[in-house]
């Protein structure tokens, strides 16, 4: 059986009121006390974990996407080395060269985040259970996702860009 006991008094003061009646009462009496945040906290616990796991796991997918953008940029910008020090022999500036770069990136994130967002919509009512406090399809939970994983895309992008226009033109030349 469980007591629900409201009181305005501090828990310890309560509960050794509470002892000191059911011992007058009978001895042979068990009982625990178990404050109202206590089991809150313990039914909660369960969630809580969920939410830092989910947490974890989309900062660490954050973080791959970073990785696998800044290696797929790296890798345009190896294949095309020749290409940027024929461009920047020719006279074009580091500038031009990091829009050029910069535009490949921005092109490329749009196709990710134009499907990522269609995915994400029609995984919406899957994973409608597991939202607490959230529409399955919240337009501003999806357009700061949208915003951060732009920006961390831009970031990826931003290095091979800047790499790419300080090359030196006729040692990028020379490589081929």
């Amino acid at each position: 059986m469980r007591v629900l006991v409201r009181s305005d008094l501090p828990m310890d003061s309560v509960e050794s009121a509470i002892r000191r009646t059911m011992r007058e009462v009978s001895s042979g009496i068990s009982f625990d006390f178990e404050g109202l945040q206590e089991q809150i906290r313990r039914s909660l616990l369960a969630e809580r974990l969920l939410a830092t796991l989910s947490g974890f796991f989309g900062a660490l997918a954050v973080i791959l996407a970073m990785i696998g953008l800044y290696g797929v940029m790296s890798y345009t910008v190896a294949e095309r080395t020749s290409e940027i020090g024929i461009r920047m022999a020719l006279g074009a500036r580091r500038g031009d060269v990091t829009a050029m770069i910069l535009r490949k990136a921005i092109r490329l994130l749009a196709i990710g985040l134009a499907l990522g967002t269609g995915l994400s919509l029609a995984a919406a009512s899957a994973t409608s259970a597991m939202l607490f406090g959230l529409k399955p399809r919240d337009p501003s939970t999806l357009a700061l996702a949208t915003i951060l994983l732009a920006v961390v895309g831009l970031a990826a992008s931003y290095l091979p860009a800047r790499k790419a226009a300080g090359l030196d033109p006729i040692a990028s030349l020379r490589e081929e």
